[in-house]
């Protein structure tokens, strides 16, 4: 037998070639895979002739043989660094004892030098049967390649397969793969423009390219990729823009597995920076080697989406004329015009090939009468558009094309499938030139999900989803605002155009705000649409940003707020803009609590614009809140005058209904017990996505910096904190905070070994250790502290910035209670990595801070949010 030592020191010694090789010449992967194939053979042959060699056979019979069979990736003679080995073991039926013994030693041997093995053995009618049965089986088979035994006994397994299962299974065949894909984009995020994509199984990578070569294998028999030009499939342009992808794709893959040093298909972020650097990306102004890299990477993603529209539909005519269609209806109607434009099987087909030529708009008709008249543009179609994407250029000042692009723009069916079709043939690009400029441009952030152009596409379809009371459930109040807007298409446009000057240098915001000046005229908007626009453009941000960083019970966030506003409509419009935007960013990132905040915020805006005067509103809430509350508890009037007395206004206002019911009740409990000064913490699930905590203890400095401490070594996070005192001393404060994946603790015994950490910090004994940093941040935040001290009238308020890491904001907490300052409110919002948290701080005298404290107390916070410090405690 083979010594498992000498296969593992050949492993070594291949792998360290190959990792030479990938960093020497990083963009022939493919070349590479082919060489990780080939020392694969070497081994699986060594082993497999050990194993003869350990039971000899000079004389077998017939049912003495085995076919030693390659499937999948390794068939193909394509591997990654660190892939699976797939083998298949093929015997005669019925299976001797001698092969079993000859494959139970070959296996062994490869496990024992630690190689991943699929193995499969399989006699020929066995192959047949799962090969009906399963389409993984079937498709394993027609990438398979002899690498030792018998060739008799693997030509009639191959011959067999090809005439009893592949003959007349064309259409079964390509229907399963693409339904196999669809299930496969899902499951990897459904969209080719993720900024930590999957360079195996995501949306436009590899395995896409190998669904188009297995489809091609199946249908035509092609050998290889080229071959799908002679078949019909691809044209010669098409075949080329194939190989490309493949090449990049592999280049990635191999260097991926050598710098992980184990099988990695996602490119994490920390990756994406060794990959650019591998593959000699450098910076550029305005864009660095990363963004370099996977702007290509997205290019490339793009362009196999393309690809496999047009092959898929090449195909589906083949198969058509012999009545053997896949997928895609045919309509047995004489085809009827659309402005010249025809239907072919129920797709928007051209009449012939030049007609986009003649009159440069009808690229812009041909996505208009899909998006009105809800029609699949025939691939043809699309080809002819991505050819001829450059005239649209002719026609931008053109008033029917700019009408034309509005209507698809506002369509209110699906406008974002439209618009991604217009974007993959390079027409909206072409049209918009400042929308190109955003094209797979990526954001290199934790935060974001997609590149610019695949989010505003997507807010866009949400947008639309919206006016259509699709998401009525999940935001009731932008579907109700909705149809009290004057002017839908300025809401289409202000979504279009919010991130247009993402990654241009200065504030995309300010940038954007220009760029809108110059495009809405020319698509048709009147000045005030135009102004309105801009407006939203350049304040797309500033709802989001109040709500999660500033304090709603405070009356100067509510004056800024209104000051900038300014009309109830521009506050409507900015609702919707603000709910499609977050939402767009990625799955997780809107959630209940944000919704809450933003609600509320909206709801006091609005009051504040309606009445006009700002206190009246604010008393009549007031009052209104606590009558709810003596209504709900039944409380007597000198009771709840008493209750009410001993909590501020702020109080009041800050507090959501039902939080004010339960601290009320918690506080009556609590003071109930005679003659103590125990704290109560209360910790349950609640509907904002988050778990509750309220404490409710006497008052001593540094209460905060406890609690948050506590939370941070139990490993909570806090996402927001009001933070409350009585007249008689007592603290109230009401939390919201996650667990470290940012879930809540539906778990009750989770949530009571929260409580206890909760209580034994608020004890006597020392302060509670801050927990271990973890690993260092893949991203460089550059650190900071802003003093706003026109934010609030009887707070200074104080914003840090910093890398995310546990036990941040317990660090600064601890520094603040150094200083000998009181927190009042804590609002903390989580940007990806940036972290943002806004404290409202008096000083010792209860006033706002003095220039004294602010010198004291800004170089201490930004030292936690510079240094990470190892005991903030201590700091």
């Amino acid at each position: 037998m083979a010594e498992p030592q000498t296969l593992i020191e050949l492993l070594a010694a291949h792998r360290a070639e190959l990792a030479e090789r990938a960093f020497a010449e990083p963009t022939c992967g493919r070349e590479h895979a082919a060489f990780v194939s080939g020392f694969t053979d070497s081994l699986v042959r060594r082993a497999f002739a050990a194993a003869r060699a350990a039971y000899p056979n000079p004389n077998p019979s017939s049912g003495e043989r085995v076919s030693l069979v390659a499937l999948g990736g390794y068939g193909r003679g394509e591997m990654a660094p660190y892939s699976d080995i797939d083998l298949m073991f093929l015997t005669p039926h019925p299976r001797a004892p001698w092969c079993e013994q000859v494959i139970e030693a070959t296996l062994y041997a490869l496990w024992d030098a630690q190689l991943k093995v699929g193995q499969a053995i399989r006699t020929i009618p066995e192959l047949l049967h799962l090969s009906r049965e399963d389409m993984t089986v079937r498709t394993a088979m027609l990438e398979s390649r002899l690498v030792d035994g018998d060739p008799a006994l693997f030509e009639e397994a191959t011959q067999r397969f090809r005439k009893e299962i592949v003959t007349g299974t064309a259409a079964e065949f390509v229907s399963a793969k693409l339904a196999e894909r669809d299930a496969r984009h899902e499951k990897f995020g459904d969209s080719r423009y993720l900024v930590e994509p999957n360079v195996k199984n995501g949306k436009g990578a590899l395995r896409d390219l190998h669904t188009l070569m297995w489809v091609g294998r199946y249908v035509h028999g092609v050998s290889s990729p080229a071959e799908l030009v002679d078949a019909g499939l691809l044209t010669h342009a098409e075949y080329a823009r194939f190989d490309r992808a493949e090449r990049f794709f592999w280049s990635v893959r191999v260097l991926l597995h050598c710098l992980a040093g184990r099988a990695e298909e996602r490119m994490s972020f920390t990756h994406q920076r060794e990959l650019a650097s591998a593959l000699h990306y450098a910076d550029r102004p305005g864009k660095s080697s990363v963004e370099r890299f996977m702007h290509m990477y997205f290019l490339q993603a793009r362009s196999v989406g393309d690809l496999t529209g047009q092959f898929l539909a090449q195909l589906d005519e083949q198969l058509g004329a012999k009545g053997r269609r896949f997928a895609l209806p045919t309509f047995l109607r004489r085809p009827r015009r659309l402005a010249g434009f025809v239907i072919s099987r129920g797709r928007l087909a051209l009449p012939d090939d030049g007609f986009l030529r003649e009159d440069p708009r009808r690229l812009l008709s041909l996505f208009a009468i899909a998006a009105r008249e809800k029609l699949e543009i025939h691939p043809s179609a699309m080809r002819a558009a991505t050819r001829d994407a450059r005239l649209v250029e002719q026609v931008r000042d053109d008033p029917e094309a700019n009408a034309l692009f509005l209507e698809v723009l506002t369509a209110r069916d699906q406008p974002e499938l439209v618009l991604r079709w217009m974007n993959e043939a390079n027409v909206f690009g072409r049209f918009v030139p400042d929308f190109r400029r955003v094209v797979a441009q990526m954001q290199f952030d934790m935060y974001h999900h997609y590149t610019v152009d695949e989010h505003t596409i997507r807010a866009v379809g949400l947008l639309a989803a919206v006016e259509r009371g699709e998401l009525a459930e999940d935001h009731p109040l932008a579907t109700a605002l909705f149809r009290q807007i004057g002017s839908r298409r300025v809401l289409y446009v202000a979504v279009l155009l919010h991130d247009i000057a993402k990654g241009r240098k200065g504030d995309h915001s300010i940038l954007g705000e220009a760029v809108a000046r110059e495009l809405c005229p020319r698509f048709g908007l009147d000045p005030g649409e135009t102004d309105t626009v801009a407006w939203l453009v350049r304040h797309h941000l500033l709802l989001s940003h109040t709500a999660f960083k500033r304090d709603p019970a405070d009356p100067k966030t509510i004056d800024d707020l209104v000051a900038t506003v300014q009309s109830p409509e521009r506050l409507r419009l900015l609702l919707i803009l603000t709910v499609v935007d977050i939402r767009a960013v990625g799955p997780g990132i809107w959630t209940e609590w944000k919704r809450k905040l933003i609600r509320t915020l909206y709801e006091f805006a609005e009051e504040r614009l309606r009445l006009g005067y700002k206190q009246r509103g604010r008393t009549e809430e007031i009052e209104m809140r606590r009558q709810q509350l003596a209504r709900a508890l039944g409380w007597e009037e000198g009771l709840a005058q008493a209750h009410a007395r001993r909590l501020p206004d702020s109080y009041w206002i800050a507090e959501p209904p039902d939080w004010i019911l339960d601290n009320a009740r918690q506080m009556a409990r609590s003071d109930a017990v005679a003659g103590t000064a125990e704290p109560s913490v209360r910790i349950e699930a609640g509907p904002e996505g988050a778990t509750r905590v309220t404490v409710y203890a006497p008052d001593r400095p540094g209460l905060f910096f406890r609690i948050s401490a506590a939370l941070a070594g139990a490993g909570a996070g806090i996402v927001d904190a009001r933070i409350h005192t009585t007249r008689d001393g007592m603290a109230l404060d009401n939390l919201l905070v996650h667990d470290r994946q940012g879930r809540p603790y539906p778990d009750r015994r989770r949530r009571q070994r929260l409580a206890r950490a909760i209580e034994a910090a608020l004890g006597d004994g020392p302060l509670p250790a801050l927990p271990d940093e973890g690993p260092s941040p893949v991203f460089e935040i550059a650190p900071s502290v802003t003093i706003a001290e026109g934010a609030s009238r009887r707070f200074t308020v104080v914003e840090v910035q910093a890398a995310d890491r546990p036990g941040l904001l317990a660090a600064l907490a601890g520094a603040i209670f150094e200083g000998s300052l009181t927190i009042h409110s804590a609002h903390i919002a989580t940007y990806g990595e940036r972290a943002v948290d806004v404290f409202y701080l008096t000083g010792a005298n209860g006033e706002k801070l003095s220039a004294a404290e602010v010198a004291r107390a800004r170089p201490r916070l930004l030292a936690v949010a510079s240094h990470r410090p190892a005991s903030a405690a201590a700091a």
